[in-house]
């Protein structure tokens, strides 16, 4: 194996935790170069809703305090979101009480109760212009992008390499406790829905949500475990529109522009963490964010460089 300076990196990994992951190591002046198994538009992390919410992640303590410093940063992006794809958005989570959630949702701004449930100003994020801004972001400083596919991380040749494979990660560990929860979408032309909606039972596998991106609405869901299908089912679709429908009657005729499928990189609980290598390398692990990759992207990122990088 080569040596590698000692300020160099490679992320494992081109969806948003090893985009943005890359983008903090950057900034701080190593040397980063991503290796991806596929492009930023295949990832999982595209075909994702993008509302900000920590959904289905644990541990839920480090999740929160994960999720509010990616919020701030966020709300930043919103300022310029033809360039960064991040709105703020007005919504409702339908049958959530404040005294379920942790510590952290006091501290999100403008959070407040109403009639069944909560109400909020959130980032919105529009996937593919992210992860393209993220990408630029990440060129501007002086990082690269590769396609090629990892099998082994003990042998990438770098001071330090980051896992942030997603799912990749149940066989690139491998660590079996990685599994997918498959989520359906149906994206439809807008009728004219201008806020986000979620009404979520944890005791099925079907969900109620819209969410309006620039030129288009995302219809959902799905949280269906340990199943690895990508082909949208035709009935599942037909199932997903009906149920916002109920909501919004005029999402019911809405024309249909595409139909999506992404596979959550469910866990227990995160793995972040610093392992070291017989030859004295590092390897850092940035994976298993479940449904809120995009919502802890920033605050995993900046926890994973500390990690990479304790003497910094």
């Amino acid at each position: 194996m080569d040596t590698a300076p000692g300020d160099e990196v490679v992320v494992v990994g081109g969806g948003v935790a090893g985009l943005t992951t890359a983008v903090v190591l950057a900034e701080s002046g190593r040397r980063v170069r991503v290796w991806a198994r596929e492009t930023a538009e295949r990832t999982t992390s595209a075909v994702a809703g993008g509302l900000w919410w920590p959904y289905r992640i644990e541990p839920g303590p480090l999740a929160g305090a994960w999720a509010l410093e990616s919020l701030g940063v966020y709300r930043e992006l919103a300022a310029r979101p033809a360039e960064t794809g991040v709105r703020l958005v007005e919504g409702v989570h339908q049958g959530i009480r404040p005294a379920e959630l942790g510590s952290w949702a006091a501290r999100v701004p403008g959070l407040r109760a109403v009639a069944g449930g909560l109400a909020a100003r959130l980032p919105v994020i529009d996937m593919p212009v992210h992860l393209a801004w993220l990408r630029r972001r990440l060129v501007r400083a002086g990082g690269t992008v590769e396609v090629r596919e990892v099998t082994d991380l003990t042998a990438v040749p770098a001071a330090v390499v980051v896992n942030c494979a997603g799912l990749g990660a149940r066989s690139l560990v491998p660590d079996p406790a990685v599994r997918p929860v498959r989520g359906q979408l149906v994206v439809v032309e807008n009728p004219g829905v201008t806020d986000w909606f979620t009404r979520v039972d944890h005791s099925s596998a079907a969900s109620t949500y819209f969410i309006p991106q620039p030129g288009r609405l995302l219809l959902g869901g799905t949280a269906e475990e340990d199943d690895w299908s990508l082909e949208p089912d035709p009935d599942t679709a037909a199932a997903i529109v009906t149920r916002c429908a109920a909501v919004r009657p005029e999402i019911a005729g809405a024309r249909v522009l595409a139909h999506r499928v992404g596979l959550r990189p469910a866990r227990e609980a995160v793995r972040l963490e610093r392992q070291p290598l017989p030859d004295g390398r590092a390897l850092v692990h940035n994976y298993g964010h479940g449904g809120a990759g995009v919502t802890v992207a920033w605050g995993c990122a900046r926890e994973t460089a500390a990690l990479a990088f304790p003497a910094a």
